[in-house]
């Protein structure tokens, strides 16, 4: 007769084989998502690869980003220049990795004041509801008519030119698509019978948007971040390719691709070396969102 209060991990079978325990949901295991995605291990590991070289550029870069050799300019790569030399001589490997910490400090400086903005408004107006989501509903329509380049550039202009004010621009540019997907999914969560139930139990206003309307509403914004961050960069490059963002001489991607299209005549391969960074990292930043996206999706099955 079995005993019922045996432990299931050690029931043995006929065999005298010891039986698998019940089944029972795993959680989350970051070295099986990376085994069963391949396109978030890529994307991870060349984003892992850009922070180090961004880091450690003083260290290991072979030159110094602004030092010149005019007698060498526009130079094919070489055994000395692995990129070759811009316009000034400089070397473009050296410039590509100090360009890759302004690019990821942008990127984060930009989608870090978005989300600091958008997600409490969005919380905010979804959850308490009223006018005042009709009121600041309808300003964050009307700031979305504006597309968010030509906005960042308004606001550029108004804090003034360089990196750190452009990326705000950008994330003050960002901030009502955030604030928009948050009011959404609060609205949804707030209609959940587990919250009814809280309030039933007289949770606090408070309580009930760290406990459950923040954590249940949260994973679109996680996807739509992760996006966020490859807009982000392309719109550093292109506000630096106008001379708003990173000035002269310090390395920026956008700068280097603005120098090279002064001699893309005469040195095309110079806007190679800064134009696949930007690609490769945008497609980065999106294969990355869309990973996220398929892992938290609930009708996917996890790994």
């Amino acid at each position: 007769m079995t005993d019922l209060n045996a432990n299931p991990k050690t029931m043995t079978g006929s065999a005298g084989a010891a039986t698998p325990a019940a089944s029972r949901p795993q959680g989350f295991s970051f070295w099986r998502w990376m085994r069963s995605d391949t396109r978030a291990a890529l994307a991870l590991t060349y984003l892992a690869v850009l922070v180090l070289a961004a880091i450690l550029a003083p260290f290991i870069a072979p030159y110094s980003p602004t030092e010149q050799n005019v007698m060498n300019m526009l130079a094919e790569p070489t055994a000395e220049h692995w990129l070759g030399t811009d316009d000034l001589g400089r070397d473009t490997l050296t410039r590509l990795m100090y360009g890759a910490g302004n690019a990821l400090y942008a990127a984060g400086l930009a989608v870090g004041v978005a989300v600091l903005i958008g997600v409490p408004v969005g919380v905010f107006i979804g959850f308490v509801g009223g006018w005042i989501d009709e009121v600041v509903s309808r300003v964050i329509d009307a700031v979305l008519a504006f597309p968010p380049i030509v906005l960042a550039v308004a606001i550029t202009g108004a804090l003034g030119i360089g990196l750190t004010n452009a990326m705000l621009a950008v994330g003050f540019a960002f901030a009502p698509y955030l604030a928009r997907t948050m009011r959404a999914q609060t609205l949804v969560v707030k209609g959940a019978l587990y919250v009814d139930a809280a309030v039933g139990f007289g949770a606090s206003r408070f309580h009930l948007i760290r406990k459950h309307i923040l954590p249940n509403a949260i994973q679109p914004v996680i996807v739509e971040v992760t996006l966020l961050l490859a807009v982000a960069l392309l719109a550093e490059a292109g506000l630096s390719f106008l001379s708003l963002g990173v000035q002269a001489p310090e390395a920026s991607w956008g700068g280097m691709l603005a120098r090279a299209y002064s001699y893309i005549e005469i040195a095309p391969a110079q806007m190679y070396a800064p134009g696949f960074a930007i690609l490769f990292t945008a497609l980065a930043f999106n294969a990355l969102g869309e990973s996220i996206r398929v892992l938290l999706d609930p009708t996917v099955k996890k790994i």
